[in-house]
């Protein structure tokens, strides 16, 4: 058959259609994120409840793919395991999972759905709370989730004198400045103004890093290698970005305060 015969319209012959999407389980939307699931990217550590940033996000995909909530399945993916390489149990995952190039190789992005910086968060009276630039941090104790762009930020952006401490989790990190074990941790803007608002009200955020590049740091969602679903996704994102409605999403759950920038 001629290429021209194969390309002929057909209800059938739309790859985004709902029941020709390649899928985990089938007439299931399969989504994985970590657990806990920590605000304000998820509310209650509950991600099938719609709340938080990320679990907005990840209906309002599901919704223009043409999922009800009631098709939605969520699956526990730990951070680090999500963007290894290997078969997936997931169809996507949503966990701030910055796009790198090197998780790239692994793994398949979608478009961007939220640009982030990383900021540094202190208690009131630890040394660097006042800190302004990158020099002043140097030598303080600087702590981070495993496998983050935090953890990378503190090592290519901070230069620190000593070694960064690293925790299996934000909640570890969180108890290592709360016990005075570190000077500062490192993480997203949104978590930082959560955590200092709500989780630890003695602590400050010290500032936030310029973005790496002129595009920024990127949240993306994560498939599983070449998982044809991404285009389709990518389809939908651009529809929830064109039509507001990720903003609104946005300005509804990640609001904050401004955070001075680091002087390099």
């Amino acid at each position: 058959a001629s290429s021209s015969a194969s390309a002929s319209p057909s209800a059938s012959a739309d790859p985004c259609a709902k029941d020709s999407l390649n899928l985990i389980a089938p007439g299931t939307l399969t989504i994985g994120t970590d657990s806990p699931a920590y605000p304000p990217y998820f509310v209650d550590n509950d991600p099938s409840n719609g709340q938080g940033f990320e679990s907005a996000v990840a209906y309002a995909v599901a919704n223009g793919l043409g999922f009800s909530p009631e098709e939605v399945a969520w699956t526990t993916v730990p951070f680090n395991k999500s963007y290894a390489p290997g078969a997936k149990d997931f169809d996507f995952d949503i966990n701030q999972i910055s796009i790198t190039p090197k998780r790239a190789e692994a793994v398949t992005f979608s478009d961007g759905y939220y640009t982030v910086n990383q900021a540094v968060i202190a208690l009131a009276d630890s040394p660097i709370a006042n800190a302004t630039t990158l020099a002043e941090l140097q030598n303080a104790k600087l702590g981070a989730q495993v496998g983050t762009t935090s953890l990378q930020y503190i090592t290519d952006f901070v230069k620190p004198t000593a070694e960064p401490y690293v925790y299996n989790d934000t909640n570890d990190a969180k108890s290592a400045l709360k016990n005075g074990q570190i000077d500062g941790i490192v993480v997203d803007l949104p978590t930082a103004y959560y955590i200092t608002a709500v989780e630890i009200p003695k602590g400050k955020i010290v500032g936030q890093f310029p973005a790496a590049d002129e595009n920024g740091e990127q949240f993306g969602l994560l498939f599983q290698k070449d998982n044809p679903l991404a285009t389709c996704v990518n389809k939908v994102l651009a529809d929830l970005k064109s039509s507001g409605e990720l903003q609104k999403i946005q300005d509804q759950w990640l609001a904050g305060d401004s955070a001075p920038y680091f002087k390099g």
